[in-house]
């Protein structure tokens, strides 16, 4: 059995519009899924899921009906092995730490914006994978990188408690007792010292 996993892509910076793939392999006959109202840290109600919109179901070739429970929940009844995959749309205009950002010069996200949970297998890992990126943009994140553009949360949990930023930045590293430090800092240009990126 693969791994739970997301593409995570630009759609329309313009339009501040990321387009999410979940792919959920081996989905129980009953599968439900949701996004959290609230983000780590923030004890707030987000209600995150009044920005995703477009939500679909496949498995294999045959497109499946979804049923909402609430303004967060969803289910979808599945039948054999196949890979679940759900397509949707999140709009990110939200400048702040909590939620989702996106426009043409930089981007911002929380798993909790973006990333469905899968009900019954939150403890599994979960691969992200950041597609149609301009060229010029770095990322900045605290999750395991499998790649440039690919990361892995040992759960759910973890996943949603790494945010990315996306972009053009500054970042410096320094050490203190011992343990290395990454500083990003969204909105200053990348720095060169004549031969390459600091």
């Amino acid at each position: 059995m693969g791994q739970i996993s997301y593409r995570v892509e630009i759609e329309d910076a313009h339009a501040h519009a990321f387009a999410v793939t979940l792919t959920v392999p081996a989905p129980a006959a009953l599968q439900q899924l949701s996004l959290p109202a609230w983000i780590p840290g923030s004890y707030l109600l987000r209600e995150f899921a009044r920005h995703l919109s477009g939500l679909t179901a496949r498995q294999g070739s045959r497109e499946l009906a979804l049923e909402q429970l609430d303004k967060a929940t969803w289910q979808v009844r599945c039948s054999g092995r196949a890979a679940l995959v759900l397509r949707y749309r999140v709009h990110a205009f939200d400048n702040s730490v909590r939620a989702a950002w996106l426009d043409a010069q930089r981007g911002f996200f929380n798993g909790t914006s973006l990333c469905l949970r899968v009900h019954g297998r939150e403890q599994e890992a979960h691969q992200l994978e950041l597609v149609r990126l301009p060229a010029d943009w770095q990322v900045a994140t605290a999750m395991p990188a499998l790649g440039a553009t690919r990361f892995e949360a040992a759960d759910y949990d973890e996943l949603v408690d790494h945010p990315f930023e996306l972009g053009r930045f500054w970042q410096g590293r320094f050490s203190a007792g011992g343990v290395e430090h990454r500083v990003v800092v969204s909105g200053a240009l990348p720095v060169f010292d004549g031969e390459r990126l600091l």
